[in-house]
């Protein structure tokens, strides 16, 4: 019989958080049990996954006062008890701070995935508020936690476990684990790279550290020597109408198509002929894990051009499957789209290169397969003391 794991997300599911659906669709040794405190309308459907709903009870000053007491909710423990699980594994550390009290409660052990966002953001960003009430305390009580033996951490990328060690998580707790993608359902499409159009796909939240405005003033500026190129904008957030503006007042096409859904993502990626996404470190810390969007696109053969910061090093080998470029840096990113572009002969080999290493490190099953490994180890631990 197989064990069973209580995969934990505060808010089940945000349409981008399709990597939390497939890696527990691709446990083999595990029954996965997707537990969240409330179900987002419209938001991503799991039905070969179990859910449970387990709300936060009573008025929100009762609420707080179980929070800053660090008290278990009895519903939640109850619901961990009743099934039978052997281990929570809670994506975010925001997430699993919160849940802490009542897996302790429940006398369970808990396995922590740091996404990027949970470890790069500045300890005084948090402690100043910016994060709400609840936010002020999370940094103390991420390192409070790490200090259980029952509790360890995996981190999507070897850049974010240096950053949780820098934190002050210890690094014997900590295991590198990427995501991965479906390189089966994540492969190259059937229109050759190099009889596309001459697009750009960008995937990801119009947010500060994704630089969507950076996207469009390198596009505008390519378009110039590159006059047919075309670029396509997926996501939303709050820089979205900032750049809408922006192609406006450079007077450039660009095709904005908001939230997607994953196949929507597959097929623009089948169309593209590169991949960019020039992320920065936000100003209160925040930069990228490993971002899910790169994997995709490397594994359909894609060429990406992405910033040489965070976990992006670990995928992009520059120069092979694509390109690393400075942070903000704007003359780079010009220069290396334009070569591309204008390159088909290194087009073809970059997107066969991409699509190699996509399938040899960063395939979901063998990535799961590690994962399983980090459950063991982690009941494993609970089970010796």
């Amino acid at each position: 019989m197989k064990q069973k794991v209580a995969i934990f997300r505060s808010t089940l599911l945000q349409i981008s958080e399709t990597f939390i659906r497939d890696q527990a669709n691709t446990l083999s040794s595990w029954e996965p049990i997707l537990i969240g405190r409330t179900e987002l309308n419209g938001g991503l459907k799991t039905p070969n996954i179990k859910r449970e709903i387990v709300p936060e009870l009573g008025s929100t000053l009762h609420r707080l006062f179980h929070f800053w007491l660090q008290r278990p909710e009895t519903d939640l423990v109850q619901k961990l008890q009743q099934l039978q699980v052997s281990l929570v594994h809670a994506h975010f550390g925001t997430d699993a701070t919160r849940i802490w009290p009542s897996v302790k409660a429940a006398k369970l052990p808990m396995l922590v995935t740091l996404h990027g966002q949970d470890i790069n953001i500045h300890r005084k960003w948090w402690e100043a508020g910016h994060g709400g009430l609840r936010g002020k305390v999370y940094p103390r009580r991420l390192l409070s936690m790490a200090k259980d033996p029952s509790v360890y951490f995996i981190a999507v990328s070897k850049a974010i476990k240096q950053k949780a060690i820098e934190y002050g998580i210890p690094e014997e707790k900590i295991n590198v684990s990427y995501i991965g993608v479906d390189t089966a359902r994540f492969e190259p499409g059937s229109l050759p790279i190099g009889q596309r159009r001459k697009r750009i796909l960008f995937v990801g939240r119009m947010v500060e550290k994704k630089a969507p405005l950076a996207m469009i003033r390198a596009y505008a500026e390519v378009r110039i020597r590159i006059p047919d190129i075309e670029l396509v904008m997926i996501g939303t957030g709050p820089l979205l109408e900032d750049a809408k503006q922006l192609a406006k007042e450079l007077a450039v096409d660009v095709e904005f198509l908001g939230t997607q859904s994953s196949d929507e993502v597959l097929a623009q990626l089948h169309q593209a002929q590169v991949f960019c996404l020039p992320s920065v470190t936000a100003e209160n810390g925040d930069a990228e894990g490993l971002p899910i969007a790169i994997l995709e696109a490397m594994s359909c053969g894609i060429p990406c051009i992405a910033t040489r910061h965070s976990g992006n090093q670990e995928a992009i080998s520059n120069n092979f499957t694509g390109y690393l470029i400075p942070e903000k840096g704007h003359v780079e990113f010009v220069e290396v789209l334009t070569l591309i572009l204008n390159n088909p002969e290194n087009l073809y080999s970059m997107s066969k290169n991409a699509r190699h290493r996509a399938t040899q490190y960063f395939n979901i099953q063998l990535n799961s397969t590690l994962l399983e490994a980090n459950y063991i180890i982690s009941t494993g631990q609970n089970y010796a003391q």
